[in-house]
């Protein structure tokens, strides 16, 4: 990216060339690390919005197969009147899916704090003025 030392007449750059040509380096070296930023992130939220949806699409599935599983469990302590009334059965019921229901907010909060930031562009991001020191 570096102009030649020397212009066509082989004269010695000024100094307003020399200005020139490192900010339009450095603009450059800012572009490459913003798309390198964006590329990341664009891989990562792709994956989360496909895995987003397919769990939506599997709570909704969920959903139905819950409301019918819920009628059977509290018939089936109820048991024809010979087990407890039919109110407690069906509280009973409700109760249970409050606690699995607080377990998988807890699980889900865990894996959220797993998201990463994309890290080589940041690392290459604070190599940025070590390099335009002369340093790499």
């Amino acid at each position: 990216m570096a102009t030649e030392p020397r212009t066509r007449t082989g004269e010695e750059p000024t100094i307003g060339r020399l200005i020139k040509d490192a900010q339009t380096d450095l603009s450059t070296i800012m572009r490459k690390e913003i798309q390198l930023a964006k590329s990341e992130l664009k891989v990562s939220v792709t994956a989360g919005g496909v895995g987003a949806g397919l769990i939506a699409a599997a709570l909704f599935l969920l959903v139905l197969a819950v409301i019918m599983l819920s009628v059977a469990i509290a018939y089936l302590i109820h048991w024809n009147g010979s087990g407890l009334d039919l109110h407690w059965a069906f509280l009973i019921v409700f109760g249970f899916y409050v606690l699995l229901a607080a377990l998988l907010v807890f699980l889900a909060i865990r894996s959220f704090k797993k998201v990463k930031a994309p890290e080589r562009a940041i690392e290459q991001g604070r190599e940025i003025p070590r390099a335009l020191k002369g340093q790499a």
